[in-house]
């Protein structure tokens, strides 16, 4: 079984150039907690999460948070916050996103999923070009289903 055959056709995705505001916003609308970043050819150019936000608006709070029990005052988080609205979503996604190509196995796509702890893995052709993506929570109902075939 290949990744086409359980990716999700969701493209929805930003520009590069486009506003962390505008990032906010989308994921609020969809109810996603991450998104692909394209370029105008629909390439595969990044990845920004609401960690990665987080991430710019507190720099060096998630590691703080795993090693203590370190609480910033929440009004560092909110001016940091609102410094970074208007950037592009560039200046802060990862520019080498884990992906995966469309005619991958599915047996791939859950190693990759599993041994990065991703939550939403971007789908591509063979021009880099995004057409779909998985979810994790995806993947683990398709198993539950049995629409996921594997071999034992």
């Amino acid at each position: 079984m290949k990744a086409m055959e359980i990716m999700e056709r969701d493209l929805t995705s930003l520009m590069e150039d486009e506003s962390v505001e505008r990032f906010i916003t989308i994921c609020k609308r969809h109810n996603l907690s991450a998104l692909p970043i394209v370029a105008s050819d629909f390439r595969l150019v990044g990845y920004l999460s609401e960690s990665g936000i987080i991430d710019a608006s507190l720099p060096g709070y998630l590691k703080l948070m795993e090693t203590t029990s370190f609480i910033p005052d929440s009004h560092q988080f909110f001016n940091g916050l609102r410094k970074i609205l208007d950037r592009p979503v560039s200046d802060f996604m990862i520019k080498k996103p884990f992906k995966v190509y469309f005619d991958d196995t599915v047996l791939h796509v859950a190693d990759v999923i599993i041994k990065n702890k991703l939550k939403v893995l971007p789908v591509v052709d063979d021009a880099e070009r995004l057409v779909g993506v998985i979810r994790r929570i995806g993947l683990l109902s398709k198993t539950l289903t049995g629409e996921i075939e594997y071999e034992t």
